[in-house]
């Protein structure tokens, strides 16, 4: 396929996407910090800083205003934490992925 038509497809995309996202903000929102939150999750938070800049830039380009106490900032990794547990963050003087009290 010429370098024309794919540049042509992947414009048309991105505008479906900005439409979308201008429609439903919450939700386009949503799916951009839980792709931030799995980047995260996949890179054990190495790149933690680069994933939170990208998704703000992905968010500012779609038009989403930022949503307080949302977003990738706190993208479900938590240092000291094991993957996949639904604990919350780890309470000061509490043992990691147990509940705290």
């Amino acid at each position: 396929m010429p370098l024309f038509k794919k540049l042509a497809t992947l414009a048309t995309a991105a505008a479906a996407a900005r439409s979308y996202a201008k429609k439903n903000p919450d939700q386009a929102a949503k799916f951009v910090d839980q792709a931030a939150q799995f980047v995260n999750k996949q890179t054990k938070g190495k790149y933690s800083s680069q994933v939170t800049g990208a998704a703000k830039k992905a968010k500012s380009a779609a038009g989403i205003t930022p949503t307080p106490g949302a977003g990738p900032a706190a993208n479900g990794y938590v240092p000291g934490q094991p993957y996949g547990s639904s604990t919350g963050p780890v309470q000061p003087g509490t043992t990691p992925g147990t509940p705290a009290p």
